[in-house]
């Protein structure tokens, strides 16, 4: 397994580790939080399908034994740089558990793999009513970059 895709040091008391298809009710419940319908049969699909994926990456935080956030992670080149770019597919937080260091956490996780995979920079999309995660991101060093937010990662 590449570094990438290797779970890095523990941050606070927050757990993080891939996913596995038994994850698939957590992973559910976290989608439908961030607003994407979502069961756990197509939780346990979408689980398996990134797993199959070699430049793929799903991210779970647990604190106290329970799942609490998650982070997908897509690598891929990018034409216009002529390098591969980490793009964050999914960034959910538990509400209970926000404001707590579990993003930012997740965040840094993403960072580490994006560097390990070879990648020159990290990109997200985030949608225009989501002001607070906006915040967020730009507290986390990423900027607006039209409808993405980018933060370089330097020298991979």
């Amino acid at each position: 397994m590449s570094h990438a895709f290797s779970p890095g040091p523990r941050a606070l008391d927050i757990d993080l580790r891939n996913a596995v298809p038994a994850d698939a009710d957590d992973v559910a419940q976290l989608l439908v939080e961030l607003g994407y319908p979502c069961d756990i049969a197509d939780a346990a699909e979408r689980i398996s399908a990134i797993l199959a994926n070699d430049r793929q990456a799903l991210v779970l935080a647990r604190r106290n034994g329970a799942v609490c956030g998650l982070v997908a992670l897509d690598f891929m080149y990018y034409l216009p740089l002529g390098t591969t770019t980490c793009r964050v597919t999914a960034l959910v937080v538990s509400a209970s558990e926000q404001g707590q260091g579990v993003g930012r956490a997740l965040l840094k996780e993403a960072e580490r793999r994006a560097r390990a995979g070879g990648a020159a920079r990290i990109e997200l999309t985030s949608g225009a009513q989501r002001s607070e995660a906006h915040a967020f991101y730009r507290a986390c060093g990423y900027s607006d970059s039209s409808v993405r937010f980018v933060k370089p990662l330097g020298s991979a």
